[in-house]
């Protein structure tokens, strides 16, 4: 197993917990996350700012709505499912919305929405593996990790820097 590496920012959503393994970037939690993360104490964690450096500067320039895409290494713990649910949800548009069973139907699992709603669950990259994406069929806004009113902070975040860009 690699060693994890973690540390806290604080952000406009409030604090975020950025954990990393020797690979890449593993793991964007917020205070309050569901389902709460691995206890770091069981991967003997080590906190390591400067590590962090590059994360924490796309994560700041995200939120400020300067960029729409990160360039990160990532290492995000999952089973060959959730995946490739994460895969495809990297892939929709910054400031777009997509419905669980748009997602499930792209995956060619269109059956699969509850399945595809819980590896969504599961994302363990906050933000930076775009979850907050993904809505119920008639638009409303369904769970997120961090609490729908941070879903509906990034989505109102992302359609004004897509506004202002277009302009």
């Amino acid at each position: 197993m690699s060693k994890l590496r973690f540390t806290h920012v604080e952000t406009p959503l409030g604090l975020i917990e950025l954990r990393a393994t020797t690979r890449g970037l593993s793991g964007v939690y917020f205070e309050g996350h569901k389902p709460a993360p691995v206890p770091r104490i069981l991967h003997a964690a080590c906190r390591d700012d400067g590590h962090f450096r590059p994360v924490v500067e796309q994560l700041r320039a995200y939120l400020a709505g300067e960029i729409e895409r990160f360039q990160l290494p990532l290492d995000p713990a999952g089973t060959p499912f959730q995946r490739q649910v994460w895969q495809r949800l990297a892939t929709i548009p910054y400031g777009d919305t997509l419905s669980y069973g748009a997602l499930a139907a792209s995956l060619d699992m269109p059956a699969a929405a509850r399945a595809v709603a819980g590896a969504n669950a599961r994302n363990p990259l906050s933000i930076i593996v775009p979850c907050h994406r993904v809505v119920a069929r008639d638009g409303r806004l369904s769970g997120y990790a961090g609490g729908v009113e941070r879903k509906q902070w990034l989505l109102d975040l992302e359609r004004r820097a897509r506004m202002r860009h277009a302009a």
